[in-house]
């Protein structure tokens, strides 16, 4: 079967009673797509013969299944970069640490997020590489300033991000 055209002239009804046989038939449009539907049911049929049983809508899903896990595999946090893992990182450090919705800036979460990024730096540094150790003496004299700020006032905070966080309490007093 070639085109579309000659497989609705199959699917054509018979002449139909009161009507002369040279006369052109009209039909409506709900028989023209009662035509397509069959149309479409023959050649769904002639597909599955032809890939073995297969539907091409099973076909579909079980690719879209496939391709769904191999994103899964892509973007698996063992296949991501330092970077992408700190900053990963970095939004659940934030979420947790956020006492609303639009808080980004808190102490609570400016210590957390310093705290995050010092362990990051610390594990990755190279013992001779000077500007980067200035780098992180740089963040841990930023939180330790935020968490005196803290302390002085909000107490329940400091406290609450002292033990989620695992840091001493070491205030320096200068008698």
């Amino acid at each position: 079967m070639g085109s579309w055209g000659e497989k609705l002239r199959k699917l054509r009804p018979s002449v139909e009673e009161g009507k002369k046989e040279g006369e052109t038939l009209w039909f409506s449009l709900s028989e023209l797509n009662e035509r397509l539907m069959k149309l479409r049911e023959m050649e769904e049929k002639d597909t599955e013969s032809r890939i073995g049983g297969i539907s091409f809508k099973d076909l579909r899903e079980s690719l879209d299944w496939m391709r769904q896990l191999e994103l899964e595999k892509y973007f698996h946090p063992d296949n991501m970069s330092s970077a992408e893992k700190l900053k990963i990182e970095l939004t659940k450090v934030r979420d947790e640490f956020k006492i609303s919705d639009s808080d980004c800036g808190s102490g609570r979460v400016q210590v957390a997020q310093l705290t995050t990024k010092i362990k990051h730096l610390s594990s990755v540094l190279h013992k001779k590489d000077k500007h980067s150790i200035k780098g992180l003496q740089a963040m841990v004299q930023r939180r330790k300033r935020i968490l005196k700020y803290l302390r002085r006032t909000d107490w329940d905070s400091y406290c609450l991000v002292r033990s989620k966080l695992g840091l001493r309490d070491n205030p320096n007093y200068k008698h």
